[in-house]
């Protein structure tokens, strides 16, 4: 007992010391810039976090060369050009409008505008069939077979 609550407190020391981040910004714009970029940006391994919240190590990097950049004087465009060039639109939580991305910039507005005209040709049928008069698509010889069917099971 006394040796797995010794390894449980070694394994939660080790996860206490973990390294943070720190960096040292030449003013306060910068490390703002940082923090908005760092959270619009998406871990490629987490796939669900921003660089700003991942643990991973591909997230410490990008951090790191977010920040060298940063101090090296590039805009927020030449920042997020590079992350990407070098992985790709799934890095970008908000995708930029291109070719590629059209379907999904406009693909919501469109099936709802879809869904939109189509209850409205259904809502526009069935106002057109009369009340009380079954809106039927029987022929006349079909109606009338449909009738003697129906007598013979009531005459049984």
């Amino acid at each position: 007992m006394r040796h797995l609550l010794l390894v449980m407190l070694l394994s939660l020391s080790s996860i206490a010391t973990a390294a943070i981040d720190t960096y040292q910004f030449k003013d306060d714009a910068t490390r703002e810039r940082f923090k908005s970029l760092s959270s619009e940006l998406r871990c490629p391994k987490c796939q669900n976090q921003n660089i700003a919240d991942s643990n991973s190590p591909i997230a410490k990097d990008l951090r790191d060369e977010l920040y060298q950049m940063l101090e090296s004087g590039a805009d927020d465009d030449q920042v997020v050009d590079f992350m990407v060039t070098r992985y790709g639109e799934f890095v970008l939580y908000r995708p930029r409008m291109t070719e590629q991305t059209y379907l999904l910039w406009y693909g919501p507005a469109a099936l709802l505008l879809i869904g939109v005209v189509v209850v409205l040709l259904v809502s526009g049928k069935r106002k057109k069939a009369e009340p009380g008069k079954p809106n039927s698509s029987l022929s006349d010889a079909e109606k009338e077979r449909l009738d003697q069917l129906l007598k013979q099971e009531q005459n049984k």
